[in-house]
């Protein structure tokens, strides 16, 4: 019985797991598809005047990862 109750938690795990993905994985794409930027001609210039920089920035900020973990994750070799 406790390994029947095992296996199953571990599957409850992988599947909120999965689940969890999937919703980071919409969020991102809501993200992207919101981007005024993306409709932009000129989307790689500079802002010509403020009331331009604050609309390009009126979209969904996207979360910055902690500056000691991108630190060390920037300074991990590759293969």
């Amino acid at each position: 019985m406790a390994l029947r109750n095992t296996v199953l938690i571990r599957v409850a795990r992988r599947i909120a797991a999965i689940h969890a993905e999937i919703s980071y994985a919409q969020q991102r794409v809501d993200a992207i598809r919101t981007n005024p930027d993306l409709y932009m001609t000129g989307a790689g210039k500079m802002p010509e005047t403020y009331a331009e920089f604050l609309s390009r920035t009126s979209g969904v900020l996207v979360r910055e990862p902690i500056a000691a973990r991108a630190a060390d994750s920037s300074t991990k070799v590759l293969g």
